[in-house]
């Protein structure tokens, strides 16, 4: 049977609604999955995704400041840490005076760290160079039986070889997944900035 083009057209339109219903059936099912392994609320979970997208959005409204800048937004239970590179004071005050009017729009938000480096913007070979610090601290964390952490326990960012640890945390989970990143090649010092739990 000789189909027309119009007909198959006609299919292949009302086939995609289908599709994307399924890539959204697994999405969900995927982001479904990973909140059941975070310590936050799923509620909790959303909101810092919110807050991320949030930041970066007024940063971008202030077309001054972000052509000069390269920042990044990261939340985890309301807490916002700010990192990157502003090429002068001024410049990262700003970041941080508009982080903070955003902060009053933004639902969820308890804290602001500024942790905006003073230098130009890095180039793109230190963010691979970082992005791949990112991934070796993360092997290190998540292949420790003994340690036992879970993906989404902690968020692990990297910038200008400065490992950042964030996440709801033991104490003595914190001070094992410091010494853990501390000795990761290529890493310069580990902050911790993370929130304790019993």
């Amino acid at each position: 049977m000789d189909l027309g083009k119009t007909t198959v057209v006609a299919i292949c339109i009302l086939c995609v609604p289908a599709i994307q219903g399924c890539a959204g059936v697994v999405a969900a099912g995927a982001a479904a999955g990973a909140v059941a392994q975070d310590r936050r609320t799923p509620g909790t979970y959303i909101d810092d995704q919110l807050i991320e997208r949030g930041m970066l959005s007024a940063m971008r409204k202030d077309e001054a400041l972000w052509s000069r800048i390269h920042v990044n937004a990261t939340s985890i239970n309301g807490r916002v840490l700010l990192t990157g590179e502003a090429p002068g004071e001024s410049l990262r005050s700003r970041i941080h005076d508009v982080a903070r009017e955003a902060g009053r729009t933004i639902p969820g938000i308890r804290e602001v760290q500024n942790m905006i480096v003073v230098a130009a913007p890095s180039s793109l070979l230190s963010r691979s160079n970082d992005s791949l610090i990112t991934s070796k601290v993360k092997a290190a964390l998540f292949g420790n039986r003994a340690l036992n952490l879970k993906a989404l326990h902690v968020k692990v960012v990297t910038e200008r070889r400065t490992v950042y640890l964030m996440g709801l945390l033991t104490r003595d989970e914190a001070e094992q997944a410091t010494e853990i990143a501390r000795r990761v090649a290529g890493v310069r010092r580990v902050v911790k900035f993370m929130e304790y739990i019993e």
